[in-house]
């Protein structure tokens, strides 16, 4: 055995080794349990960062456990390698995107396969590989042949720099969220899914996810935002269609004082065919932000359209205004306002003097003025007609069947979910595989004519979609009539593509979606990425299963039994970015120190769900403890190794000791990789463990076997995480198999029993001697023995003793 640690050496040959004999290269095992453990793929940005390597050194971790628990474990391995990044480097550096992206994806394999993370390479996957998203087009077709896909114009949030649509959640203060420029408000022809379809089962499922963090399941079922309510029209005189609006009070109904519309709802538009003050408001509100958090902390702005509804129960008018805090995009358009009990109404109305009529007060006493806020909460019903007196749920029956019994409204169930828009404005991205014919209208591309690839010879110069600007892309004759047709240049979203990637990895990727392999591998039993996906991305998944389902290509209802949402790494506080200069290149790392090292660090640093902080000292604190395990195992070997195997019935109180601790650790261990998922407290008494043996110097026969025991069993401990050194320390404790294809260290029940038990004995709370009894004394006796003992008798010295406290397995307080 080498006396010196190498890391470098040892990794290289190690991984060699691994990739030679295909060692996590599987196939589906009728004799062993599946176990799919997978973390989400990388986009191909040009080298790993520091949360990546986390991200995958926990899913290597969780994989090689599971592994050495002899159940049969996939972790593939792929590339999230859509998205503008690429067109926006191809246009700095004058480089095809197709050409940026492969060589990004080569440089970046080349670095995980350094991590040495254990990952089945033949199932590799590229979002941009036609042979990918050939599938995706063929799902895409089937879905409109049943009614999931539709084509409607809707107003959107335009990048005129990206010359893309951007989602709510891609708007940061009015700016796009990756050039800065100022976002548009546009109105454009988008492909949408009926997501909405689903928001039922999507909503009751997640009681079903049992091994999710509670905090995403609450963060999706508020997305998904079912709520109960009635839906009611105000009609509005010398228009044909009334104003719809949808509420979950109704019982403040007597309370409407206006109703607010928005800015592209239709009668706001004939509102402004003859007034240039609500033309300009209009104007200004398509530049507005419509992401959430915006609306809530933007300034609420409106103005009186002229045009009055008529209540629905009373008849009486109602003003309607245009207000800047109505989207079309949500619900109808058109809300009811009632300032007196809807705090926004209420800063409205104050703003622009519209009436505040209180219909709900307080039935328990508590305060109920409307004089400074709205009052918000449920109570008895007055001001309000024939509804006087009612508690708000028996207002909620009596105003709906009221309602519905005059044909003016209606119980409805809504969501806050709304369907996916799943078209892009770009080159890098899926085609979308419809034509449009003028005779035929929408055509979809015929299977034998997938995938519908995307040509090379674009100009990418940020002035318009490539696919447009192409001369003859988008020309194509219909496959219906044979008339020339048009093509459509709108690319899927690249949430399109990771919503299903999970499914092809599990298949044989041949020549269908998904084959009969995709249901034996999932549901992917352990998923592990950052809490920023916790809505998009694990919602559309959880989407596209289903529809996956009930096109009878996969069997599962959900497709992640357990999620684990890792945290951030960060550096003096804040999280790592390159416009911040505080990021660690870990290729660094790798070449000064050898990436067990950093794996080891990164799994010590913290619990795996909160974030990690940096630290220099604790990458040299990891590499000094890879050493000290190397050199514990070079003098046992060096001295002869273990001659014997451990003689059970011989041990000494000392040897009894020395594998009681280790016993204890492979019990604390274990629960830690398997129960709690947390790796520092694993590695942490694996550390406790070098320091209890270092301390071990018995070299008698059975002293050398526990020995061996110990080294053995840290090594098997340790190797998910640091798998590398543990492959040649393995080897060199004498073993031919290697460590890789062990079975995960076995617990001796018999070694943590102990023979006897040690004893503090405090007089009045301080410590003043110590007692070891057999582990079978009785109370009574251990109580004796303390109150014999020669220090405790020159200490009390006749003292009357008040009382004698007997704290099992742990210590004698006698209080004097």
């Amino acid at each position: 055995m080498q006396e010196n640690y190498q890391p470098q050496a040892i990794e290289q040959d190690v991984q060699k080794i691994w990739e030679d004999t295909g060692v996590f290269n599987v196939q589906p095992s009728e004799s062993k349990e599946k176990y799919y453990c997978l973390s989400m793929f990388p986009y191909p940005s040009g080298k790993l960062h520091m949360g990546h390597v986390r991200n995958y050194t926990i899913g290597d971790v969780i994989s090689r456990y599971q592994r050495m628990l002899g159940k049969n474990v996939m972790q593939p391995m792929g590339w999230d390698a859509f998205g503008l990044p690429a067109e926006n480097a191809a246009m700095q550096h004058g480089v095809h995107p197709a050409d940026w992206t492969y060589s990004n994806i080569d440089y970046m394999r080349d670095q995980l396969k350094q991590l040495g993370f254990g990952y089945d390479w033949n199932r590799e996957l590229a979002t941009c590989d036609p042979e990918y998203y050939k599938w995706e087009q063929w799902f895409f077709l089937k879905l409109l042949a049943k009614g999931m896909v539709y084509k409607k114009t809707a107003p959107v949030n335009w990048c005129p720099n990206d010359m893309t649509v951007l989602a709510n959640e891609q708007v940061i203060d009015g700016c796009c969220w990756r050039c800065d420029t100022a976002v548009e408000r546009k109105e454009i022809a988008q492909w949408f899914l009926k997501i909405t379809d689903y928001a039922d089962e999507l909503l009751t499922s997640l009681d079903s996810l049992d091994g999710w963090p509670e905090q995403v399941k609450t963060m999706q079922a508020n997305w998904i935002g079912r709520s109960e309510g009635v839906e009611m029209d105000f009609a509005v005189p010398d228009m044909a269609e009334p104003l719809r609006i949808y509420t979950t009070r109704p019982d403040t109904l007597m309370g409407v004082t206006y109703l607010a519309v928005a800015a592209e709802h239709p009668l706001a538009l004939k509102a402004a065919e003859n007034n240039a003050d609500i033309q300009a408001f209009i104007e200004e509100c398509k530049h507005m932000e419509t992401a959430e958090a915006a609306m809530e902390t933007m300034e609420k702005r409106g103005i009186d359209s002229g045009i009055t509804a008529l209540h629905p129960i009373t008849g009486e008018t109602v003003p309607v205004w245009i207000a800047n805090f109505v989207l079309m995009s949500y619900g109808t358009g058109a809300v009811m306002s009632v300032p007196a009990h809807d705090q926004r109404d209420y800063e409205f109305a104050k703003k622009y003097g519209i009436a505040i009529k209180q219909v709900i007060f307080a039935d328990n006493g508590e305060e109920d003025d409307c004089s400074e806020q709205a009052y918000t909460a449920k109570g008895v019903l007055k001001n309000s007609g024939a509804f006087d007196g009612l508690s708000s749920a028996q207002a909620f029956d009596q105003i709906a069947e009221t309602l519905n019994k005059d044909g003016k409204g209606t119980r409805k169930v809504n969501f806050r979910l709304r369907d996916w828009g799943v078209s892009r404005q770009r080159y890098w991205g899926a085609p979308i595989p419809v034509i449009y014919c003028e005779d035929c209208g929408t055509v979809p591309v015929p299977e034998q004519d997938l995938p519908v690839t995307l040509p090379r010879d674009v100009v990418l110069d940020g002035s318009q979609s490539p696919l447009v600007a192409h001369p003859t892309f988008s020309h194509v004759d219909c496959p219906t009539c044979g008339k020339a047709a048009r093509r459509e240049t709108d690319t899927f979203d690249t949430f399109m593509e990771s919503s299903w990637y999970f499914a092809r990895f599990a298949s044989n990727q041949g020549d269908s979606m998904l084959d009969a392999t995709a249901n034996h591998w999932l549901p992917v039993d352990h998923y592990i990425g950052g809490i920023e996906h916790a809505i998009l991305h694990l919602l559309y998944a959880r989407f596209y299963t289903k529809l996956l389902r009930d096109e009878g290509l996969l069997s599962c209802d959900e497709p992640f039994k357990r999620l684990l949402t890792q945290g951030m790494v960060l550096k003096d506080g804040t999280k790592m970015s390159k416009s911040k200069g505080n990021t660690v290149d870990p290729q660094g790392l790798i070449a000064q120190y050898g990436a067990d090292t950093v794996r080891l660090f990164i799994m010590f640093a913290a619990p795996p769900e909160q974030s990690l902080e940096w630290s220099d000292s604790g990458v040299e604190g990891a590499s000094r403890f890879l050493k000290r395990l190397w050199r514990q195992v070079y003098l046992h070997v060096e001295t002869g190794g273990a001659p014997v195997q451990i003689d059970k019935a011989s041990l000494t109180d000392e040897q009894k000791t020395m594998r009681r601790h280790l016993h204890q650790a492979i019990q604390k261990v274990t629960h830690d990789m398997s129960v709690r998922i947390i790796f520092n407290t694993a590695i942490a008494a694996n550390m406790e463990l070098i320091n209890t043996l270092s301390k071990f110097t018995d070299e008698s026969d059975n002293g050398k076997a526990i020995r061996q025991e110990v080294l053995e069993s840290i090594v098997l401990m340790l190797s998910p995480m640091v798998p590398h050194i543990c492959h040649q320390l393995w080897l060199d404790l004498g073993h031919d198999n290697a460590v890789v294809n062990e079975q995960w260290v076995a617990l001796d029940e018999s070694a943590l029993v102990q023979d006897s038990l040690d004893y503090m004995i405090q007089v009045n709370g301080k410590l003043r001697s110590k007692i070891s009894v057999s582990a079978s004394t009785s109370k009574d006796d251990i109580q004796t023995a303390a109150l014999n003992d020669e220090h405790i008798l020159n200490f009390i010295n006749g003292q009357p003793i008040k009382k004698v406290i007997v704290v099992p397995n742990k210590l004698v307080n006698i209080v004097i």
